[in-house]
């Protein structure tokens, strides 16, 4: 079965462990003998191969598993005390039955969980040649003090843990940390470390470890307990839990095999089929320019790699049909798309204008002023005043979709991908500020009613796969400043609202309820009108820059240039984000929805930036081209884009992997973060380049040339296959635009009823101040950093008390200047509701 699907490859890896593993297998999926597993299962074959390469030997397993070639070096704790508590509250409050409720004597049930107790478990693995025994003491006692961060050495040991396995039946051990497939950033970051120090490491993992213990006299903790205190501690996208110690991070996990799809023998409907099984959000019209495509004009059948490319390129995320689509209302056709409609203004006032429209940002003209370059750009030396040119920048996008999946990770690469935006403007640019919103839908905060509130009920639901109104608005404001603070940046502005209402019926107006609510209870909400609330939050996400003017026009592809990939190394996450992100709420299934989520890495993304700070500052001799930020479709958009209309080949084994056990289509479709593709010429320009990414210790690899056949061919020299071959124009060219029917439906709405004799004065301000969008924004504001860089003269707090109530944002050009870009930002999204014109007045 080996080769036929990553779950039947676990299995056979297990039989050749032996017994002893102790592996069970659930379930194995397949297709015509092809790999149709869904992403639930590939995490679960992942584990399964993993859990067998890594469990101790046993009776029959013995010659199978090597001796363990991990050092594991325990630290505590992980949490403070203060830390622990609360997680041993989100703990009590996971187990806690829906209908728990006060004792007889109406006391408050007990805690299921008595205490928490942690430690991080530092996994080593020795750099080829080098052995922990062979290392002289000085290097051993050095990476102990890289490990320690403290003057508490008694809480570091090296292979005994500091939490005792349990004295009773009532307690368990979790232990979470990255799969054995993925690196993670923090590894990364240790193993430059370690080099600079002079330890040879390979890799270097942090593993967290809980010890829940069970209240005194209760039951033991179940199978089932445990695993839900374990999902509220790790990402089960990018970790994984395990149950004994690792022997080494060799994983058995077989890619996905690229298949052909028998598109001329079964039609349309097989193109349906890998649609619906893969999430890739085609509708009829896909359907019908890929039936002709690959039956008319190419004659063959397409490869899982194109189909899933296709989506990509082609997803609403990444050509916006429907503002570029045709508009037909009530059935009279509109003279002009949505996208014409927004760009009018700049049409008719654009003497400042110097982009828009088109690349990564819009730029207005700046200012010539006089900013800190290096004495002798690429190398040490001292900064000067230097007179130079500088646009002023702004890009701002959404990153709705993953922020309601994962908030944390959803909006921390969200302001990862917008900062790839602004340093990817022209031939790369300079990021100074950032800005940030949040809108979510009622918060329901335990303990804290609002009478506009709906709890959630069968008649006022909430989608299962994403998180609650509450804890997007937290945990994505966290993700968000997060990133910010470790990549340096400022956030200088921003706004926040909840909101959730049903719209009055009145005369008896039609009204919609959410699909979720069926049966009795549909009727019931439909009766009350329309549903309007931020169901799948907005996360935005804008930026202030600077272009230099010397580097503000993109160079066109020349036949013979290097295509580039530099910044972080390849895993698989992100997968059909593009895809993902076009479909209606509630259309994709909750395990591709998570696959589609990234996972970002700051500090990978600051040394990216400070490389195309870099040739920026080598002014003239600025070796890019051209550059574009990755983004949704990972390499199977940004490749295709920075060599379009020419074409180019590139090979799929150029591309730094920090997953060796990815597929073709993984590889070429994953959105993995902190990444950009550049066309650099070979010669001095490549060169230069890849010093300036040695000294950043920044991966980076010339993974093809730019052709002139207009075709994208991708190859794999592993097994001398072609997963994609199409021309440059079948995927990105003008596909035909679609019709958007739409029908203009009566705004019901009904006079203002207020009991006035009852609502004093105080109740009402009472209620206008505890609006989330009136409120005090501090604790949003005390988390992020506003004013690094020494370029900030007004970010969003203002007076002795720091009060955030700015109305307007300024950064100065540079650090010798009077001059530079205000921004404000406004949204009235409510008013909408009521009037559509005078909200965008407003």
């Amino acid at each position: 079965v080996a080769g036929q699907s990553p779950m039947a490859d676990a299995i056979a890896f297990a039989a050749t462990v032996g017994a002893g593993a102790g592996l069970a297998v659930a379930r194995a999926t397949g297709k015509d003998g092809a790999a149709a597993a869904s992403a639930a299962s590939k995490r679960e074959a992942e584990v399964a191969a993993t859990t067998a390469a890594t469990a101790a030997p046993g009776a029959g397993g013995a010659a199978a598993v090597a001796e363990p070639d991990l050092i594991r070096i325990f630290r505590k704790p992980l949490l403070d005390a203060a830390q622990a508590e609360r997680l041993r509250a989100r703990i009590n409050a996971a187990l806690a039955p829906a209908s728990d409720a006060p004792t007889a004597d109406g006391a408050a049930p007990a805690d299921r969980i008595a205490a928490v107790d942690t430690e991080v478990c530092f996994y080593v693995d020795m750099a080829p040649g080098s052995t922990w025994a062979g290392l002289p003491a000085e290097t051993k006692e050095r990476l102990m003090w890289v490990l320690r961060e403290t003057y508490e050495p008694e809480n570091v040991s090296l292979g005994e843990s500091f939490l005792a396995e349990p004295v009773d039946e009532t307690a368990a051990i979790i232990e979470v940390g990255p799969r054995l497939t993925f690196t993670s950033a923090f590894s990364t970051n240790a193993v430059g470390i370690c080099e600079s120090c002079g330890v040879p490491v390979r890799r270097l993992e942090r593993y967290r470890r809980f010890r829940i213990s069970a209240a005194p006299g209760a039951a033991p903790l179940s199978a089932d307990e445990t695993a839900a205190a374990a999902a509220l501690v790790h990402d089960k996208m990018t970790e994984w839990r395990v149950a004994a110690p690792l022997r080494t991070f060799a994983s058995a996990f077989s890619p996905e095999p690229t298949r052909t799809v028998p598109v001329l023998a079964e039609g349309a409907a097989a193109i349906e089929r890998e649609s619906s099984e893969q999430g890739l959000s085609f509708d009829a019209a896909d359907v019908a320019y890929l039936l002709d495509l690959f039956v008319n004009r190419v004659k063959r059948d397409p490869t899982t790699v194109e189909l899933f490319d296709f989506s990509q390129s082609n997803s609403e995320h990444s050509r916006h049909w429907f503002f570029k689509g045709l508009m037909v209302i009530d059935g009279e056709e509109m003279p002009h798309n949505l996208m014409e409609v927004v760009a009018e203004p700049q049409k008719r006032q654009a003497h400042n204008s110097v982009i828009a429209f088109f690349d990564n940002s819009s730029v207005i003209e700046g200012f010539r002023s006089k900013v800190l370059l290096p004495e002798q750009p690429g190398a040490p030396s001292r900064l000067v005043p230097t007179p130079r040119t500088r646009h002023l920048l702004l890009t701002a996008e959404t990153h709705n979709f993953p922020s309601g999946v994962a908030p944390f990770p959803g909006a921390e690469t969200g302001t990862g991908g917008r900062l790839r935006d602004t340093h990817a403007t022209g031939r790369g640019s300079l990021c100074a500020a950032g800005i940030a919103g949040y809108c979510v839908g009622a918060l329901n905060i335990p303990g804290y009613h609002l009478p506009w509130e709906h709890a959630p009920s069968a008649e006022w639901p909430y989608p299962p796969n994403l998180a609650s109104p509450l804890q997007i608005e937290v945990e994505a404001s966290n993700g968000a400043s997060d990133y910010g603070n470790k990549f340096g940046e400022p956030v200088v502005q921003g706004f926040t609202r909840s909101f959730g209402l049903r719209l009055p019926v009145v005369d008896g107006a039609a009204a919609t309820t959410t699909g979720a609510a069926a049966g009795a209870a549909g009727a019931a909400a439909a009766a009350r009108g329309q549903r309007r609330e931020w169901i799948k939050p907005i996360m935005f996400s804008a930026g202030i820059g600077q272009l230099d003017a010397e580097h503000a026009v993109k160079g066109r592809p020349e036949a013979g240039m290097l295509i580039t990939k530099v910044g972080g190394p390849a895993y698989r996450i992100g997968m059909g984000g593009s895809a993902a992100s076009s479909m209606v709420q509630g259309e994709n299934a909750a395990a591709l929805d998570l696959d589609a989520v990234q996972r970002g890495d700051a500090e990978m993304e600051n040394k990216l930036n400070r490389v195309v700070r870099a040739c920026v500052e080598l002014g003239s001799d600025n070796p890019i081209v051209s550059i574009h930020d990755q983004g949704a479709g990972g390499n199977c958009n940004v490749l295709k884009e920075i060599c379009e209309p020419l074409g180019g080949t590139i090979e799929l084994t150029k591309v730094p992997l920090g997953d060796p056990s990815l597929s073709q289509k993984e590889i070429w479709g994953a959105e993995y973060q902190e990444n950009d593709a550049l066309l650099v010429r070979p010669g001095a320009d490549a060169e230069a380049f890849g010093r300036l990414c040695e000294r950043e210790r920044v991966p980076f690899a010339f993974v093809g040339e730019v052709t002139d056949d207009t075709r994208i061919v991708v190859t794999d020299a592993r097994d001398g296959s072609t997963p994609f071959d199409l021309r440059v124009d079948d995927v990105l060219g003008e596909v035909p635009r679609k019709t958007f029917h739409l029908a203009r439906s009566p705004r019901p709405s009904t006079p203002l009823e207020v009991d006035w004799p009852s609502l004093t004065a105080e109740a009402a301000l009472g209620r206008v101040l505890r609006l989330l969008s009136v409120g005090s924004k501090r604790f949003l504001t005390v988390k992020v950093d506003r004013s690094v860089s020494g370029l900030i003269a007004q970010q969003q707090c203002v007076g002795p008390l720091h009060t955030p109530l700015a109305d307007v944002a300024v950064v100065a050009s540079s650090h010798f200047e009077t001059h530079g870009v205000a921004t404000a930002v406004g949204e009235q999204p409510i008013k909408g509701l009521l009037d559509p014109a005078a909200m965008a007045r407003l």
